[in-house]
């Protein structure tokens, strides 16, 4: 589509003017009978008028074969000559229409720039005066009273044009002044468009959704993932609210800054996540909201997929693990009975193989017995605890048989807790006899075990800090797996099987290392038995 010139639209509205004020000008003075006694040439007012109707006729038809602007300056001129013309034929220095020299300058600054105001300025001030002065000098057949003298010529004269470089001057500061506002609001609106284009580009094109709604959840704007999502038409009814879509909403009020649901679209449900953001007014107020929504239900079928082949994959390698385990006493047992099966051996080798024997079997035994303990735990007996009794008993206990070079500090304060006491002591157990061995693996300077616990925001907190070896980073992430050890014996289930013991209580074990600095485990347990937050 094709711009039109803002110039061919002042120029229109000039010829609009100029015929209207010529029409009302021949009326008044056909339908009241002025000028016949009051001009010196009232036949030659009409005629002008009448050459004025033509003009504006052949300057419609010339709008758009001219270039803008030299046409306006044309039109400014011969409006001048008009207006002059129309004076000197009804006075001169009497005329009533001098003021017509005003809306010209007016009209110039208005459909050209400021310039055009000052040049139809000085162009009506050079030929009004130039036609004063001849008529005061009698040079022009227009007579005046005799009570006009030299001086009223010139106050005359003085007067017109002063009136015509201020409104000259007025004129051009307030169309220079719009011109600046109108480019600035000109571009203000182009840029805008631009930006509501690319807005409304982004919006459509985001793999999202996007609705918003009013203060009671009617929704007002949806884009067209929210529709393929959904199943929603694109003419959205404005009495749809968001609840009726995404059911697990209860109330929009309370937060949700991010959260997932089932939703129906037909026959088919699918999971959403969604995040809903309250658009507020600057007093705080909610006058809509904004949900932004993905469709998660092929994503959660892959993390179910995913989850299933690590299940697997995490059976496999436990399988693989126990049966590492299993085939060395095996092993052992079937060499020492294969010997005790061919005979020739003497009394001290049959005994030594019998030994062999029961502790092979003893072995086998504590393997099934821990695997068992890990795979299918004991249900939980909670009572009332002194926690702080329970662990300085065990660290006493065990501080009796710790290795040389080897001694517990504990700082203590008292503790009590809901919870199966005797799981809770095997955890203690696992954790005190990990850090004897991680320093006395160190050498022969052994190290200090510094034992602290204390209550922190709902939860009981135990650290068990060691001066050992530390934890290589390679083997931080499979600490709590079963069977995995760094140790020559030991079936590597006592750390994961603490790890269920504390998950069944609602807690958890962490644990901060730093290799040849020591390591820190801390064990965290809810003082009610349950995990904060849980009812």
């Amino acid at each position: 589509m094709e711009k039109t010139d803002p110039r061919i639209s002042k120029i229109k509205a000039l010829i609009a003017f100029r015929t209207f004020f010529v029409t009302v000008l021949l009326g008044s003075f056909a339908l009241f009978e002025i000028g016949n006694g009051a001009f010196p040439y009232p036949k030659a007012v009409f005629n002008l008028i009448e050459a004025l109707y033509g003009l504006t006729i052949i300057y419609a038809l010339l709008l758009r074969r001219v270039k803008p602007k030299p046409f306006a300056y044309f039109q400014i001129v011969l409006d001048v000559i008009a207006a002059l013309a129309l004076i000197y034929f009804t006075g001169g220095i009497e005329s009533w229409f001098s003021f017509l020299l005003i809306l010209i300058v007016i009209a110039s600054g208005t459909v050209i720039d400021k310039r055009a105001a000052f040049v139809a300025a000085s162009l009506s001030s050079i030929l009004y005066g130039a036609m004063l002065d001849l008529q005061y000098w009698r040079m022009i057949p227009i007579p005046y009273g005799l009570v006009l003298y030299e001086k009223d010529f010139l106050y005359n004269i003085f007067s017109n044009i002063v009136a015509l470089y201020v409104c000259a001057y007025l004129t051009g500061q307030l169309s220079s002044s719009l011109e600046r506002t109108s480019l600035t609001l000109e571009k203000r609106l182009t840029d805008f468009r631009k930006l509501s284009v690319f807005n409304r580009e982004v919006v459509e094109n985001m793999p999202s959704g996007l609705m918003t709604t009013d203060a009671d959840g009617r929704i007002l704007s949806l884009n067209r993932a929210g529709e393929t999502i959904t199943g929603l038409d694109r003419a959205v009814e404005s009495d749809i609210r968001i609840q009726s879509i995404f059911p697990f909403i209860k109330d929009l009020n309370k937060p949700f800054e991010r959260g997932e649901g089932e939703m129906a679209a037909g026959p088919v449900k699918k999971t959403i996540g969604l995040t809903i953001s309250a658009m507020k007014t600057p007093q705080g107020d909610p006058f809509g909201y904004i949900c932004i929504f993905s469709d998660l239900t092929e994503i959660k079928k892959m993390q179910q997929e995913m989850q299933l082949r690590q299940k697997w994959a995490a059976i496999g390698e436990l399988s693989a693990n126990i049966a590492h385990e299993i085939r060395n006493p095996l092993a052992s047992l079937r060499g020492a009975v294969e010997m005790l099966h061919r005979g020739g051996t003497s009394p001290q080798q049959q005994e030594s193989l019998m030994q062999m024997v029961l502790s092979e079997a003893d072995r086998l035994n504590r393997i099934i017995t821990d695997f068992l303990m890990y795979s299918r735990p004991a249900e939980n007996e909670p009572e009332p605890v002194e926690l702080d009794i329970l662990l300085k008993g065990t660290l006493e206990m065990l501080g009796k048989s710790a290795p040389a070079g080897i001694r517990i500090n504990s700082d203590i304060e008292p503790l009590r807790v809901t919870a199966d006491p005797g799981r809770l002591q095997q955890v203690f157990y696992n954790l005190v006899l990990n850090a004897f061995e991680a320093m006395s693996a160190k050498g022969a300077g052994g190290g200090v075990l510094a034992v602290s616990g204390k209550k922190e925001n709902g939860v009981v907190k135990i650290n068990f800090a060691d001066t050992g070896q530390g934890i290589d980073a390679k083997d931080a992430e499979k600490v709590f797996f079963p069977f995995f050890t760094t140790k020559d014996t030991g079936t590597g289930l006592g750390l994961s099987i603490a790890m269920r013991i504390m998950e069944s209580h609602g807690g958890n074990i962490r644990f901060k290392s730093e290799p040849g600095q020591g390591t820190e485990f801390i064990v965290t347990l809810p003082v009610n038995g349950k995990a904060p937050g849980h009812v």
